[in-house]
């Protein structure tokens, strides 16, 4: 394990690159200009367009969609993923989590956009996604598998790993329950839903996400509150360690940069393509809708949930920075008080611990639970959309697919959910930061149409109309749904 480990992480730290780093920086500022800013110009329709509750026999509706997509952003990286990225990167990370979700927003209504032109209505259900709008609007159908091949291994084998350990790692910090019963149990709740389809994730997921998300918001501003008079100084600590200024962080600046777009990306999931695949399955009348709202919700997860927990753990002291990216180096004096103590889930625990005494630890772990429980749920809607691209023209009994498909989750469930969250983490960056290439080189070439449909919906709004989508009066060639609904 600890072999298969230390190859995870050399094959990282080449998807990692600082090349790659600067890249998803300059793709969300190449966006953010070539949309106007989308992100703030149209901060008020996004909110208008949230709660859009109109479905179908073959899509869910446009807040379903955004709680599917949330359900896969809010997880465990905006609990454990933050406290990460303070550890090992300083205070400093957070500013640059925050900057990739501002800039990302933009890439975010690209890919989303892109992902309901191009989508297709196929055994009686929307699918998109990369995979679709590579082929069809590049017209690369090799393109599309090897991103759809490469999606279906990480959603499958790689990302669910990370959920799971978050999950029993936390509910054994708190309530001492045995990490092999957590595991069983949670396959066992995955299995009732999973087996359910796309209907039924949508169903639980609006009901669960915003349940969650609002308490954990609430908890989180209790804590602050309580604390309010570090939060002048908390703001000085992250933006003087962001750009290194702070001399006693100086040394880490690389590790704050890098740490806090990969957690941010990994949080937000800029860039990867993964959530225009609930994008796709919303029933709207124009595509630029779902890219507004899947934009705003890149704020929700980062900007709110992220960053109630980076202000919870950093006004309450409840952690340590370590020098170089190494725990056996020790801490940097004076910061933090958690010298000593696992870096992860039990910073947050102990952050809200200082107001909640006894409780902490356990609302933290339930809601760790059903953040991660639900992105597990998302990652399976994007795994089973793939399988659908993959064998959209096979002859193969789609049922035996889909059924194999739920088995090999649960048991990769299973396996890193009892084991090291090291290499769980290492295989989850690989997987993201690898569909994270794949699918930025195919928005770089594939922009125009989304750029396009913003242009048109604007347009429409100005006129007071309900927009609609034409795709050949915009010249957007191969959009076969929408020009079918014509």
């Amino acid at each position: 394990m600890e072999q298969l480990t230390n190859i995870v992480n050399s094959i990282n730290a080449v998807v990692w690159s600082n090349i790659f780093v600067g890249a998803c920086l300059l793709l969300g500022l190449m966006f953010s200009f070539k949309t106007n800013f989308v992100q703030v110009r149209q901060l008020k329709e996004m909110i208008r367009l949230l709660f859009d509750t109109k479905s179908s026999e073959q899509g869910i509706s446009s807040f379903q969609a955004l709680t599917v997509s949330l359900s896969g952003r809010i997880g465990t990286s905006n609990i454990v993923g933050v406290a990460i990225a303070i550890a090992f990167g300083g205070p400093g990370a957070i500013f640059w989590m925050w900057m990739i979700a501002f800039l990302g927003a933009s890439s975010t209504f690209i890919e989303s956009t892109l992902g309901q032109i191009y989508k297709v209505e196929q055994n009686g259900q929307y699918r998109g996604g990369p995979a679709y709008y590579i082929e069809k609007g590049l017209k690369m159908k090799w393109y599309g598998l090897v991103f759809s091949i490469f999606t279906l291994v990480a959603m499958t084998l790689f990302l669910p790993g990370i959920q799971a350990n978050s999950i029993v790692e936390g509910l054994n910090n708190a309530f001492n329950i045995p990490k092999l019963y957590s595991a069983i149990g949670l396959v066992m709740l995955l299995s009732a839903i999973i087996f359910g389809g796309v209907k039924k994730i949508g169903r639980v997921a609006e009901i669960i996400v915003p349940f969650m998300g609002i308490a954990y918001i609430i908890v989180a501003l209790i804590v602050i509150g309580v604390n309010y008079k570090e939060i002048p100084t908390t703001f000085n600590l992250i933006f003087t360690s962001a750009f290194g200024i702070n001399e006693a962080l100086s040394g880490i600046l690389g590790y704050t940069i890098t740490l806090g777009v990969r957690r941010g990306l990994y949080s937000n999931e800029v860039g990867q393509g993964s959530v225009s695949h609930p994008a796709a399955a919303a029933e709207v009348s124009h595509p630029a809708k779902q890219g507004l709202v899947q934009a705003f919700s890149v704020y929700i997860d980062t900007l709110f949930v992220c960053t109630a927990t980076a202000f919870m753990i950093l006004t309450t002291k409840s952690y340590s920075v370590y020098q170089n990216g190494n725990i056996d180096n020790g801490s940097i004096s004076g910061f933090g008080l958690m010298d000593g103590i696992e870096v992860g889930t039990k910073y947050t625990q102990s952050a809200v611990e200082t107001v909640f005494p006894n409780l902490g630890a356990g609302f933290v772990a339930v809601a760790l639970f059903f953040f991660a429980f639900t992105t597990i749920m998302a990652y399976y809607y994007m795994a089973e959309t793939n399988v659908a691209y993959i064998s959209k023209n096979s002859n193969v009994n789609k049922k035996i697919l889909y059924f194999t498909l739920r088995i090999s989750l649960l048991v990769s469930v299973l396996i890193f959910a009892i084991n090291g969250s090291d290499l769980a983490w290492g295989l989850g960056d690989i997987g993201v930061g690898v569909m994270a290439w794949l699918n930025t080189v195919a928005i770089i070439l594939l922009a125009k149409p989304a750029l396009l449909a913003l242009k048109d919906y604007e347009t429409q709004r100005k006129e007071d109309k309900e927009p609609t989508f034409d795709p050949k009066a915009l010249g957007i060639e191969n959009a076969d749904f929408w020009e079918n609904k014509l």
